[in-house]
C-alpha cells in the first residue's frame, strides 16, 4: 500500500522543486535589458559608496561604546549628514552580504550563500544599470565572491581588486588594475584610497560617476598601519554585558557549545587569543579606513562636488567581541547582523539626521538607482531609503526584516537559521538541529538574554512571526536550502579544558524507567 504512493509523492516533490526553480529563474532573469524607467526626478547624482569589512554597528567614535574607537570622519558624516541607527544585513557573512548589496536580493535568490561560490552570470549588479544610464563606474578594493579570482567584473569601467582576502602589507603581485597584475606597494587601506582618488581624478567630467570603495579593513587578522599601532593601548576594554553564559536564559545548546570552539571566547580561532587586545587591534586598523573617508571627501570638496555627491558608508556585516560568548559573525544576534550606516549629501540631507527605520544591505541597490533617476526593477527585494534621507517616510515601509544563514561545513558550529527582526521582537528559527528556537523582546531585552520562545504569554507572537517569516521566504523563492560541493577545511575542534557539552534541556526530558508500555 505504501509503495503505491511513492511515485505520487516523488511527483509532488519534483513539481514543488520545479516550481521553486521556476520562481528563482523568474526573479533572476532580466529579460535581456539593462534599460530602466527614468523617474524624471532631478539630475542623476554622483555616488560614492564606501564599504568596510566586519565593521560592527557600535564601533563608531560618537557612540562611545569603547574609548579606543576613534572615527573623526565617520563622526562628521553623522553630524553633517545622517546616521541610520537600525541598519542590518540579511546574511552576516562577507560574500553573501556583498552580493546582496550589489543585487538588492536576498541570499537565497542570488545564491551566493557562502564565501566559496561565485554569483551567477545571470544576475545583474546595480552598476550595470548605472552604466546603461550613462554613468562611469569604478570598483576599488575587495570583491571576494567566488573564490580566489580578481578578474574585472561586469558593471565597472575602472577596476582595482585582489584575490580573496588580500593582504594588509605590500605584495609583489597583489593587485589587479584593469586586468593587469601590479605590485601592492603600500598598506592596503592607503593604497585603495589612492586608487579611488586616481579614478576620481581621471574620470570623464561630463559623466556622472559611481565609486565603490570596498576596503579589506577591518577583516581579521587585524593589522593596523604603522602610524596607528599602539594608539589603543592606554584604554581599557569593556567586555559586553551579555558575555557570560549564566546570564542567558533558555539559550540553545548549539550556542552553549560554541563558546568552546573556533568562534567562541574560550577557544577563539583555536588559540588563547585575548579578546580585549584583539578588539584594540581592530580599532587601530579601523582608523585608516576612517582616514580614507576623509581623503575622498577632501578631494570632492576641492572639486566643488561635496555638496551634491551622495556618500554612503556601511559595514558588510557585524562582528562580535564576546557577545553571547562568541566572536566573529554569522548568527542572528544583534552584534552580528547589525551594521553601521552613514549617509552624507548636503543637498539632500539635513545635518544631524537620525533615521530609526530598519534599513538593510538589500536597500543599497534601489537607493542608488533612485539617486540616479531610475526606477528599480520589480524583482529587487530591497527598498530605496532615499526618501528617508530626505526626511520623508515612504508608504508601506517594512516592519520586519528577513535574516538567513546557511550552515557551512568549514564552520560547523553554527546551524542554518532564518530570523525575522521586527521593530520590537526577533524570532529565530533553526533548521536541521535538535534544539530550541528563540524569541526576544528587543525593547525590554536589547541584549537578547531572555529567550521567550516557550513563554505562554508570547505564543501568539511566535505563531504570527513564524507565519510572517515563511510568507517572506515563500514570496521570494526561499523555500529551499541551497547546497554546494565541499570546499576548504573544517574548523571543528574543542579545547579539552574548556566548558563541556551543553546539557539536554529539561523541558524535552520525560520521566520514567524506560519500561513503561507505549
Amino acid at each position: 500500500m505504501v509503495r503505491q504512493h511513492i511515485p505520487i509523492l516523488l511527483l509532488l516533490y519534483f513539481c514543488a522543486i520545479t516550481s521553486a526553480n521556476a520562481q528563482y529563474a523568474k526573479v533572476s532573469q532580466q529579460q535581456g535589458s539593462l534599460k530602466l524607467i527614468k523617474t524624471g526626478k532631478g539630475k542623476p547624482r554622483n555616488i560614492v559608496f564606501i564599504l568596510a569589512d566586519d565593521h560592527r554597528f557600535d564601533a563608531l567614535g560618537f557612540l562611545k561604546a569603547q574609548e579606543f574607537i576613534k572615527t573623526p570622519n565617520m563622526n562628521r558624516l553623522a553630524n553633517e549628514g545622517a546616521y541610520l541607527q537600525n541598519a542590518f544585513v540579511t546574511t552576516s557573512l562577507c560574500s553573501p552580504s556583498r552580493a546582496s548589496i550589489l543585487t538588492g536580493l536576498y541570499a537565497h535568490k542570488h545564491k551566493v550563500v557562502d564565501n566559496n561560490n561565485p554569483v551567477s552570470k545571470e544576475i545583474v549588479f546595480y552598476p550595470q544599470y548605472l552604466q546603461q544610464a550613462g554613468y562611469q563606474t569604478a570598483m576599488v578594493g575587495k570583491w571576494h565572491m567566488g573564490g580566489e579570482h580578481d578578474d574585472p567584473q561586469r558593471g565597472f569601467d575602472y577596476w582595482v581588486s585582489f584575490k580573496g582576502q588580500g593582504t594588509y602589507l605590500p605584495n609583489p603581485n597583489g593587485l589587479n588594475v584593469n586586468g593587469r597584475h601590479v605590485p601592492q606597494k603600500g598598506y592596503i587601506t592607503d593604497e585603495l584610497a589612492d586608487y579611488a582618488l586616481d579614478f576620481l581624478k581621471s574620470r570623464k567630467k561630463e559623466k556622472p560617476f559611481m565609486l565603490y570603495l570596498s576596503h579589506k579593513g577591518v577583516h581579521a587578522e587585524f593589522m593596523p598601519a604603522n602610524r596607528d599601532k599602539g594608539m589603543a593601548d592606554k584604554y581599557k576594554f569593556v567586555p559586553p554585558a551579555n558575555m557570560e553564559a549564566s546570564l542567558h536564559k533558555n539559550a540553545p545548546m548549539w550556542l552553549k557549545n560554541q563558546r568552546n570552539s573556533w568562534h567562541g571566547v574560550e577557544f577563539p580561532y583555536h588559540s588563547s587569543l585575548d579578546i580585549g587586545e584583539y578588539y584594540k587591534r581592530y580599532a587601530e586598523t579601523l582608523h585608516s579606513v576612517d582616514e580614507s573617508i576623509g581623503k575622498v571627501m577632501a578631494y570632492l570638496q576641492e572639486q566643488g562636488l561635496l555638496e551634491s555627491t551622495l556618500i554612503v558608508y556601511m559595514g558588510d556585516n557585524g562582528f562580535q567581541f564576546g557577545e553571547h560568548g562568541l566572536i566573529d559573525k554569522r548568527v542572528a544576534y544583534e552584534a552580528s547582523m547589525r551594521v553601521p550606516m552613514l549617509a552624507y549629501c548636503p543637498e539632500l540631507i539635513k545635518p544631524g539626521t537620525v533615521i530609526k527605520e530598519v534599513v538593510a544591505n538589500i536597500d543599497i541597490a534601489p537607493t542608488f538607482l533612485e539617486a540616479a533617476g531610475l526606477k528599480a526593477p520589480a524583482y529587487i527585494d530591497g527598498m530605496s531609503f532615499l526618501p528617508l534621507l530626505e526626511g520623508r517616510k515612504p508608504e508601506n515601509w517594512r516592519t520586519g526584516l528577513l535574516y538567513e544563514y546557511y550552515w557551512e561545513r568549514n564552520f560547523p558550529q553554527t546551524p542554518t537559521m532564518h530570523a525575522l527582526r521586527g521593530d520590537r521582537y526577533k524570532y529565530i528559527h533553526y533548521n536541521g538541529i535538535w534544539d530550541t528556537d528563540e524569541l526576544y523582546d528587543l525593547q525590554e531585552d536589547p541584549l537578547e538574554l531572555n529567550n521567550l520562545i516557550r513563554s505562554t504569554e508570547h505564543l501568539g507572537i511566535v505563531k504570527k512571526m513564524n507565519k510572517q517569516l515563511f510568507d517572506i521566504m515563500g514570496n521570494t523563492g526561499g523555500m529551499y536550502i541551497p547546497l554546494f560541493p565541499d570546499a576548504g577545511g573544517k574548523n571543528d575542534l574543542r579545547y579539552e579544558y574548556g566548558s563541556g557539552a551543553a546539557e539536554f534541556p529539561s523541558y524535552l526530558k520525560r520521566g520514567g524507567t524506560g519500561t513503561e508500555k507505549k
